[in-house]
């Protein structure tokens, strides 16, 4: 055999047999070649050519090589071309072409003095069935070796020429050439160089249906050949579209997984956002309440008016105030005639309900005043509520008490400081006249009001 023959040989039964040919490109998340799952034939590219060069010679994997009609092969070049339709992503349809020249020599037994064959194959066209092995991979997102086995059926055209040891050729058949059924199987490798570019090698055993292609008859079995080649293959299509062939659905799958749970998790982040600015806010907003009620509450001066209403700031620890924050040595309280007035003219218009506490509404006007006057000069007012002698002690003690009470929530309402207002019932226990007289009692209902 020679050197270049060893070497093919050598070559590809390496690769068919090297342990480490299905490795992978790493795992990543790339959505280069993704593809919606269960998408059609529309998203890839599945017509591809291919054009390969080789070796061709009679000696083959299978059988015994020494048993042929010639013991000696001998390596010549062939070529190829295919066209090729996928179906599935790991089968296609491919249709074939071969050609080129095969040779051996030392016939056996060498009855008729023939040396050597060689047969010119013209031309050979086969179908063949493509099955593509390792497209799915469950543990990487894309493979970078696809390897692959082939089987069809074809015609080829050929002329073999007989040559004896003396030199002289003869050819097989004078009148033309001869054509005939052939089976090729194949296995190989095809190498992702590109989006669109594979590298293939492969080796091909080509059973012939007679014993006729090295034009010797020899023994009981039909000839046979092999191709060993290397090529390139070229997807045709859009170039944003991956192949079929080298496609893998588990990884669009995956991709498809992980981009829902991406917009999933995207989802709930945005919720979670959202909650954290309103609950942001919430403590904003809290913050500031916070802040002004701390106005209200903070007493700089500890004199028991916060400072919001303190008209008299940084008074001296101790130093009684009024209600508005002043220091009540400094402030000289005077009761004017007009004062004194104001409080009699409430006096004389004020009436209760008979029996009750509640105030009648023509008393309004002139408590109004009084709760002015309180306000404005920050008097105190201490309310005496009296009764009759009608009735019982306890009873009326209660009924003078509660008028004091409701004069004081009146004016109170109206403004007037409840620490100044004092309201005390005395019942029927200091009359200013006999309750002898309607006139007497009259005089003895009564509410004293006290300025000062």
């Amino acid at each position: 055999m020679k050197p270049t023959l060893k070497k093919a040989s050598v070559l590809f039964t390496s690769l068919l047999v090297g342990g480490r040919l299905l490795a992978q490109t790493p795992d990543s998340i790339s959505t280069k070649d993704y593809v919606k799952p269960f998408s059609g034939g529309g998203a890839f590219r599945t017509w591809s050519i291919g054009i390969n060069g080789g070796v061709l010679t009679p000696f083959t994997i299978f059988g015994t090589n020494g048993r042929q009609d010639f013991r000696t092969p001998q390596a010549e070049i062939g070529y190829g071309a295919y066209i090729k339709k996928q179906i599935l992503p790991s089968f296609a349809i491919q249709a074939d072409y071969l050609g080129g020249k095969v040779k051996g020599k030392d016939a056996q037994p060498n009855v008729n003095g023939y040396n050597s064959f060689e047969t010119k194959m013209h031309w050979s066209a086969a179908l063949s069935g493509n099955l593509t092995l390792a497209n799915i991979n469950w543990r990487h997102q894309k493979g970078v070796i696809q390897p692959y086995v082939t089987f069809g059926g074809g015609i080829m055209s050929y002329k073999p020429v007989l040559t004896t040891t003396a030199g002289t050729s003869t050819e097989y058949k004078t009148n033309g050439n001869i054509e005939e059924f052939f089976i090729p199987l194949g296995a190989g490798l095809k190498f992702n160089l590109g989006s669109g570019v594979n590298l293939d090698l492969g080796y091909q055993v080509n059973f012939v249906s007679s014993d006729n292609f090295d034009g010797y008859n020899y023994g009981s079995g039909n000839d046979r050949f092999s191709y060993a080649h290397i090529g390139l293959e070229f997807a045709l299509g859009k170039s944003s579209k991956p192949q079929l062939a080298t496609h893998n659905p588990v990884s669009s799958m995956r991709t498809e997984y992980m981009w829902e749970n991406m917009n999933t998790k995207n989802q709930l982040q945005a919720q979670i956002d959202e909650q954290k600015a309103a609950n942001a806010k919430l403590q904003s907003d809290l913050a500031t309440t916070n802040a002004n009620l701390a106005k209200f509450a903070a007493d700089s001066d500890a004199d028991g008016v916060p400072d919001f209403y303190d008209k008299c700031p940084n008074t001296p620890a101790g130093t009684k105030v009024d209600g508005s924050g002043c220091p009540l040595e400094k402030r000289v309280l005077v009761v004017t005639e007009e004062d004194k007035r104001v409080v009699r003219d409430a006096i004389a218009n004020l009436e209760f309900d008979t029996g009750k506490a509640t105030i009648r509404a023509k008393s309004y006007s002139s408590l109004d005043r009084v709760a002015n006057l309180l306000v404005e000069k920050n008097f105190s007012l201490k309310l005496a509520g009296h009764t009759d002698n009608v009735g019982s002690d306890a009873l009326n003690l209660k009924l003078s008490k509660d008028r004091a009470e409701s004069i004081k929530s009146y004016l109170v309402s109206k403004g007037a400081n409840p620490s100044r207002i004092e309201a005390t019932g005395y019942g029927e226990s200091q009359p200013i006249a006999t309750n002898a007289t309607a006139a007497g009692r009259q005089a003895n209902r009564r509410v004293e009001f006290t300025l000062y």
